[in-house]
């Protein structure tokens, strides 16, 4: 019952064209402000329509927050943006119950998490107490103050931003927090010619400021339950959960990804298999997004830290080593293009 009620508020499908059409809409929108990214760009996308929520993480000055504001302004839905500092509180996040003299009576006001785009900005300058203000809506979609819950929009996304944790100032998110964000991605440097483009297009203004809404939250969420009707063969999801369980017995790491884990790196497969045209879901799909989903979960052992290896690698290599389905390139459509479900 619960699920079905969730799928109504959701809102129909979208039939393909239109899915095609809002999504590269929204693409194109970014790519105005962010240069020689699409990839990067896409995969934001695909966590917002997996119901996840992203991390950026990369060195400063490389567009993380420009990533995560234009993606915010390219939905006319409503936005929140929250600089994480040190002297942040939690209450600032969720909000907090005012006693109000005319009504003689506590009245509670909305932090900045009550929005449908939460943009947080270098969530690592905050103190871990505050951090885990956002445990319990990343995951539960609800904020509980004084003993009384209240639900979050929908859409709701988080997109935070940190700083590598070497540099000077920072907080290294708890494994629980880390846990909750679907995806962790790198901006990187811009290639020589996408360079020299931003130094045209941004020389006299901020161009996130000229971004104008491509969508609205209504067809965010129609966009989101087309996703949820992307098929997973058996096949797939087993590959999934091999993937994961690889994290928790590798001798490289102490600590291997969470069962939630698992869930989100298969709703986020649905997400970039519907982006790439398709209403089903390839090995290789989960294939590219075992780093980017996987790697900032777990943890490595001392000796591997000794020896310089990161998450990443740990995770690429598992993927190379792990066997997939022999049908991997399986299509549910005969060779005439017509649809026949038991080729799935």
């Amino acid at each position: 019952m619960t699920t079905q009620r969730t799928q109504d508020d959701l809102g129909r499908p979208l039939p393909p064209s239109e899915f095609r059409a809002a999504t590269e809409a929204i693409v194109a929108n970014i790519e105005r402000v962010i240069e020689g990214k699409t990839a990067t760009i896409r995969l934001a996308l695909a966590v917002m329509l997996a119901e996840g929520h992203l991390l950026i993480e990369d060195v400063p000055g490389v567009g993380k927050t420009k990533l995560a504001k234009s993606l915010a302004r390219s939905i006319d839905c409503s936005v929140r943006r929250i600089q994480f500092t040190p002297d942040l509180l939690p209450s600032d996040v969720t909000g907090v119950s005012v006693y109000n003299q005319e009504v003689r009576d506590f009245e509670f006001k909305p932090g900045a998490v009550f929005a449908n785009i939460v943009v947080g900005d270098e969530i690592n300058r905050a103190s871990p107490k505050t951090q885990s203000a956002l445990l319990e809506c990343m995951e539960e979609r609800q904020v509980t103050v004084d003993g009384v819950t209240y639900p979050l929009q929908t859409p709701f996304m988080v997109v935070a931003t940190q700083n590598p944790i070497e540099m000077e100032g920072t907080y290294p998110l708890p494994e629980a927090q880390r846990d909750r964000f679907t995806a962790r991605i790198a901006m990187g440097y811009p290639d020589a010619k996408s360079e020299l483009a931003m130094l045209d297009g941004h020389g006299a203004e901020d161009p996130v400021l000229d971004l104008l809404p491509v969508s609205d939250a209504g067809t965010v969420r129609r966009l989101i339950a087309t996703v949820r009707e992307v098929h997973a063969a058996d096949a797939v999801r087993q590959y999934a959960v091999n993937l994961v369980t690889a994290t928790r017995e590798s001798p490289d790491l102490r600590l291997g990804a969470s069962p939630r884990a698992t869930l989100q790196l298969l709703r986020t497969g649905r997400a970039v298999a519907a982006l790439d045209g398709r209403d089903y879901v390839l090995p290789d799909d989960l294939q590219s997004l075992a780093v980017p989903v996987l790697a900032h979960r777990i943890i490595p052992t001392a000796e591997s830290q000794l020896s310089r290896r990161t998450t990443d690698a740990i995770v690429a290599d598992i993927v190379r080593r792990l066997p997939v389905p022999t049908d991997r390139h399986r299509s549910p459509y005969d060779t005439r293009g017509q649809y026949d479900p038991g080729r799935r």
